[in-house]
């Protein structure tokens, strides 16, 4: 009788197939079988590139005249450690009596490469071979997947991507890391006296370590400006509410050389020259350069303001996009300060144990397809406890209908895999769960039904005042509605349903110029709706007092774990706004499956710290000498945006928009360009420097 053999990554996932397949195995050494099929396994990669030294023994011992290291044939062996399982996959793989092999790896491009491997180490031949592609681990997906599974040759495209990638990694790990230690690797070990050091250099980890270090630069290079607001405390039925003045059209500062933007002022005796304009009972006199040093005059209050408008609007505001892993990574991040490889470790478990979908994913929504049966996700969540009442109201009103025409549902944006959704199924597994697990189950639970929920509806009333030609402004925000945060937001009944504010800008500026905030004065709710209600245009208000208030600029943030994986995302851009990284176009450095890898090995390296606590990524010394040399040698390979066309390069492979050999040429004529550059620099005296330079920044206090 003739057989399937269904080939898993890892065992574990190995015995889920078993399970939905339903069969009668006996369990082997490495394998299940029963009367028509064999159930085998990986365990990771059982096959990997060969060093350079198994080429010719020449390469052993690192030379200048032996680079760069381009094979024209390349050469892969079994890993000694798992040699036993590769031996048993082989043995099966091969047998007479198996007739389709159903590839049932991780469903993506390394999942893809770990099988290619075996198959082509194994000598696979004359067998039919079908790819298996599942967006969960639920019964009901695998058993749709073996089903519908494909020939594996549609797959080939992405086969030589995941080839293509792993040649790129390799040559230029080997041949920059072997040219930058050779050329520089003694300057660094006699500067820091701390035994040999080679440099390791990597097509994304090189990447990476430059924005940090960028960033660092930004930091220390960065000079604080003072600037001047002028703020009025008026009385509103009785409450103080601070004001904040703004030099619109029709004010004596209107374009004034004087200002820091349109509400601030360079220099504090400017201010002080306003506010006492404005207290003195006449007109204005600006021109009066006295005013400013008669600090101790003051004037009889309460002044008077009339209000010039006063509008209220609302505003919606719908639930954020669907988490792929770099948002989920970030958002654990901040919450849970936890790194994004522990947040991938986590969904990891979550997936494997039937909770939520296939987590190594770019895509923040669904397809269409998974749209119209996604009340049984739904469902699935009216058994978990702190979701249970959303479930069963989301499938009591329906909400769920029509999901297909939102925009949480697009086939465009999809590439392997739609987002990280709960699949309703698997509740039993929560009881092995840790805290911090049912914590990020929860996190993703909330987010998906957050969308099946209205939008939080704000209504946002906006002041202005104005005193002697000079307004002044406040705006309040009032949460109506609180639609989908009910869902979204665990903490939404601990935080205040309003705020004052004083500015339309919206968060995320650039941290060069955002001012350190003073806390936002909370408002009564319901008082302030009454309050906002009476008042009319031409209503006179009082001063209670008007103040300077001063602030400075900021410098840019450090990363953290989870804003560094979203920098990555998108080609070095820290893009604050969600609703804005969903519109960005393009590759990102690296992919889903390996940004929390790449950081965790630059921290093992001892190229960065990364604070536990606080998820604060830094520098190190060593980390800061690697990127001079790099900047000095091969300053490309800090590029974010050449790093991410690479990974674009890699995707169109895959989408069969441009082939291996084109990509290939590309790879070839970049290494060896670069290393011509570098063997003819004769920048050792400019390196000691620079790293004199850095060591300032190191010197441990006594």
């Amino acid at each position: 009788m003739k057989k399937a053999v269904f080939i898993a990554e890892k065992p574990s996932v190995a015995a889920e197939f078993a399970k939905a397949l339903k069969l009668n195995t006996t369990r082997k050494d490495g394998y299940m079988e029963s009367n028509n099929a064999i159930v085998t396994w990986c365990v990771g990669h059982l096959v990997t590139m060969s060093y350079p030294e198994v080429y010719d023994e020449k390469y052993k011992k690192w030379n200048l005249r032996d680079l760069p290291f381009i094979p024209t044939e390349w050469k892969y062996e079994v890993i000694p450690s798992v040699k036993k399982q590769f031996e048993i996959v082989k043995t099966i793989l091969n047998r007479d009596d198996v007739e389709t092999i159903y590839v049932c790896t991780d469903s993506g491009r390394e999942g893809e490469y770990i099988y290619r491997l075996v198959a082509q180490e194994a000598g696979v031949k004359d067998k039919s071979e079908k790819r298996v592609w599942i967006d969960s681990q639920t019964e009901e997906e695998i058993l749709r997947g073996i089903k519908e599974a494909k020939d594996l040759k549609e797959y080939d495209n992405l086969s030589d991507a995941a080839y293509l990638r792993a040649k790129e990694d390799y040559l230029m790990g080997i041949n920059f890391s072997r040219l930058l230690t050779l050329k520089y690797g003694n300057s660094i070990q006699n500067y820091l006296k701390d035994g040999w050091k080679s440099i390791n250099v990597g097509r994304v980890m090189t990447c990476v370590l430059g924005m940090i270090c960028n960033r660092e630069r930004e930091i220390r290079g960065f000079e604080k400006t003072p600037f001047y607001r002028v703020m009025a405390q008026t009385d509103i039925a009785g409450r103080i509410i601070d004001t904040e003045w703004k030099a619109v059209k029709g004010s004596k500062f209107f374009e004034s050389p004087l200002l820091y933007k349109e509400n601030g002022f360079k220099e504090k005796t400017t201010a002080v020259a306003l506010i006492e304009a404005l207290e003195k009972h006449g007109p204005m006199e600006l021109e009066n350069s006295d005013l400013a040093n008669e600090f101790n005059v003051k004037p009889p209050y309460p002044l008077e303001m009339t209000i010039k408008s006063i509008t209220m609007k609302d505003e919606k505001k719908q639930a954020p996009l669907l988490y792929n892993l770099a948002e989920l990574q970030n958002d654990c991040s901040k919450m849970f300060k936890i790194s994004p490889d522990e947040t991938l470790n986590v969904v990891q478990q979550l997936y494997e144990a039937k909770l939520v979908t296939y987590p190594r994913t770019d895509a923040r929504v669904l397809s269409t397809a998974v749209s119209k049966e996604i009340s049984k996700n739904i469902s699935g969540l009216q058994n978990y406890g702190p979701c249970s009442g959303f479930a069963k109201k989301i499938l009591q009103a329906g909400s769920y209908k029509g999901l297909e025409k939102t925009k949480y549902v697009d086939d465009k944006k999809i590439t392997d895999h739609y987002a990280i959704i709960p699949t309703g199924q698997g509740m039993g597994n929560l009881r092995g769960l840790s805290p911090l697990s049912e914590k990020v189950y929860q996190v993703v639970c909330r987010r998906f039904l957050s969308i099946f929920y209205p939008a939080a509806i704000y209504q946002k009333y906006s002041l202005v005042l104005e005193r002697k030609k000079e307004q002044f402004f406040a705006s309040f925000k009032v949460l109506s509605e609180p639609g989908y945060l009910k869902v979204a937001d665990v903490n939404l009944a601990k935080k205040s349903s309003i705020q004052e504010t004083f500015s339309d800008e919206k968060e995320g500026n650039s941290a060069q110029t955002d001012e350190k905030n003073a806390e936002i004065p909370k408002v009564d709710r319901t008082l302030l709706l009454q309050v906002l209600a009476d008042l009319k245009k031409n209503d006179i208000l009082t001063i209670a007092d008007l103040k300077v208030k001063e602030g400075e600029t900021s410098p840019p943030k450090r990363y953290t774990s989870g804003s560094m994986i979203l920098a990555m995302e998108n080609a070095g851009q820290l893009i604050e706004d969600e609703d804005l990284r969903a519109q960005i176009k393009g590759s990102g450095i690296g992919t889903s499956a390996t940004r929390a890898e790449i950081i965790k090995k630059l921290t093992n390296i001892k190229y960065i710290a990364l604070n536990k606590k606080t998820q604060v990524i830094t520098p190190t010394q060593l980390g800061e000498m690697i990127f001079g040399v790099v900047h000095g040698s091969i300053k490309s390979l800090l590029n974010p945006e050449l790093t991410a066309s690479w990974e674009l390069g890699l995707t169109q492979v895959a989408e069969g928009k441009i082939t291996a050999d084109e990509y290939m040429d590309k790879l070839d004529s970049f290494i060896k360009g670069r290393f011509k550059n570098v063997i003819n620099l004769n920048n050792a005296g400019q390196m000691v420097s620079y790293y004199n330079y850095v060591a300032q920044f190191y010197r441990r206090k006594k």
